[in-house]
């Protein structure tokens, strides 16, 4: 035990516990010096040997006013060595996670004011992503060579922040950015930490825990933790007894709780560990190319139902295999407008018609939870393609019943699903697609974008619709700089209306004013015929460019689509 960083428990939960009112636990460092001072010394009669400084949420999230914070955290900082003061209690500069975009700059000003104070221990805890931090590291590292820097990661129990960062990874990335210590705190209670903490290999790193008490419930609009020191001691005995090198408690767990952890570690003996690190369970990997065969790639884009009605969709699917596409293609309620869900309506038309499908997933309705669990059950029905998006915000209108999540964005959705594939999805993994708009205007931006999605996962890409000369140049210049697969999104126009709603409502596209003018006043035979004819045309320009094309259908006029998948396999032929 002698090596062995003991921390404190909740400083934030325990002082809300005492005093319900305290609109925040960091405030408390200039209105009610006396309390903090209390609490520090309640955990130090505990039996630990290092303290946080109550400072976890002092930021410009909750303090704008720059004065005020760092008043805050040098007081928090003066409070707890005056609580350690002839002791041998080593003090920690406690950061908590900051969000804003500029938390990099936010973490080395925060980290300055603490130096400046005197300290030279940090712990930056519950985190859920570490690249912001890299800067603050090295500086902290350079400035002062003989600091002690602990970096503490927030996930859930499969081991992922809420950033979709899996755990191991994060812990890799943490020590090589120069963090001493290395571990994870909050989110999860005792049990499912101790079931991560044994996922990892032995000596690979100074592992730090801190779990919860447990997991909250609300109880008169208050968060309330099960009062539970005995059950929580054993079950952080189990963590010590794994090898972590620093170990504490985080919400809802007090002084009685640290204090029965102690005793239990005089009292008791460390049994060996048993570790899942090294079980090593074998599956035969699926390795898919759908790009090997010698015929053009085609996916056709059949949009789900807005009621009932499946006779459209599948009738449309099954003609199109008889065409020879090889993939349907389904949006997830395209501008934010609900259609049938995106993977149920895939899995029906792939078991139904045999047709290989490619469901598209936004982030704009689902956390990661929901995603999670919709990836799963859908690969559990064999589906193995997803055409990763952004997605399109719900308009102001609906607003008022239906609010945006995004939770992710397109990158962060690559990254979790490629993380998934290697650890979830190992026997049938996902062929993650991504979006592409060659009409761009700054399509160098576009381009840059585009590579990011292929570091972060992505293995080909699906064009918006190509309705001009420039568009196809900038179809060149992707193949070109990403040297990837790519289908060129074509899309043959039903009309006159349609072209006017595509060019002015539908964000990504921008079709050709003498196109549109050519559909005025046409019958619907000769908008079939411009639209066919102008589709072919486009065909043909991407045809030495592209993997393959992305057909989309506009209103349901799936013969046009089936013409056009008609020519370009007879142009094959």
């Amino acid at each position: 035990m002698k090596d062995m960083i003991i921390f404190d428990g909740a400083f934030g939960t325990y002082i809300k516990a005492k005093k319900p009112n305290l609109d925040f636990s960091e405030t408390a460092n200039i209105t009610q010096p006396d309390l903090v001072l209390e609490i520090h010394k309640e955990y130090m009669i505990s039996g630990i040997n290092a303290i946080k400084t109550n400072t976890f949420a002092a930021n410009s999230e909750l303090y704008a006013d720059f004065e005020m914070l760092k008043n805050i955290i040098k007081s928090g900082f003066s409070l707890a060595n005056q609580a350690v003061k002839n002791t041998d209690v080593k003090v920690f500069a406690d950061i908590g996670v900051i969000f804003n975009e500029n938390a990099a700059q936010e973490y080395k000003q925060i980290a300055d004011i603490f130096i400046e104070c005197g300290a030279s221990n940090f712990l930056f805890e519950t985190l859920g992503e570490v690249a912001s931090l890299q800067k603050t590291i090295s500086y902290i590292k350079h400035k002062l060579p003989n600091s002690l820097v602990i970096t503490s990661f927030a996930v859930g129990q499969d081991g992922y922040t809420k950033s979709a960062e899996y755990y191991k990874t994060l812990l890799h990335e943490a020590t090589t950015y120069g963090a001493d210590y290395v571990g994870l705190n909050c989110i999860c209670g005792p049990t499912h930490m101790l079931n991560l903490i044994k996922k990892l290999p032995d000596n690979k790193y100074n592992l730090i825990a801190m779990p919860n008490a447990g997991y909250p419930t609300v109880e008169n609009g208050r968060t309330v933790y099960i009062d539970n020191p005995e059950y929580y001691s054993e079950k952080l005995f189990e963590i010590y007894s794994c090898g972590v090198k620093a170990i504490g408690g985080c919400c809802g767990t007090t002084p009685e709780h640290i204090k029965q952890f102690v005793e239990k570690t005089k009292t008791t003996q460390k049994p060996k560990k048993i570790t899942e690190a090294g079980i090593k369970i074998s599956k035969k990997a699926v390795t898919k190319n759908h790009f090997s065969k010698a015929n053009t790639v085609i996916a056709l884009e059949l949009s789900a139902p807005v009621d009932l009605d499946v006779s459209y969709i599948l009738g449309a699917a099954k003609e199109a295999k008889e065409c020879g596409v090889d993939f349907i293609t389904i949006p997830d309620s395209p501008l934010g407008k609900a259609r049938a869900n995106s993977l149920i309506i895939s899995s029906m038309i792939q078991r139904v018609t045999g047709v290989e499908t490619i469901p598209h997933l936004s982030c704009r309705d689902k956390n990661q939870i929901a995603i999670k669990g919709d990836l799963l059950a859908t690969n559990i029905e064999g589906i193995s393609n997803i055409l990763v998006i952004t997605g399109d915000p719900i308009a102001d209108i609906y607003k008022a019943d239906a609010k945006n999540v995004f939770g992710f964005n397109s990158f962060k959705l690559i990254a979790f699903i490629k993380s998934l594939n290697d650890r979830v999805f190992c026997d049938n993994p996902y062929n993650i697609f991504a979006a592409l708009n060659t009409s761009a205007q700054n399509f160098d931006s576009e381009l840059k974008r585009a590579e990011e999605k292929l570091e972060k996962g992505a293995n080909a890409f699906f064009t918006q619709p190509i309705f001009k000369a420039k568009d196809v140049e900038n179809l060149r210049r992707a193949k070109e700089v990403l040297g990837s697969k790519i289908l060129a999104g074509i899309m043959p126009l039903a009309g006159y209306k349609n072209a006017l709603y595509m060019n002015n409502e539908v964000p990504g596209v921008e079709i050709p004013d003498e196109i549109i003018q050519n559909f005025k006043d046409k019958s619907a035979e000769e908008a079939k015929e411009i639209s066919l004819t102008y589709a072919k045309s486009m065909a043909e320009q991407a045809k030495e460019i592209c993997s393959g094309y992305y057909i989309m259908t506009a209103l349901k006029k799936s013969d046009f689509s089936i013409e056009l998948i008609k020519y370009i396999r007879g142009r094959q032929k």
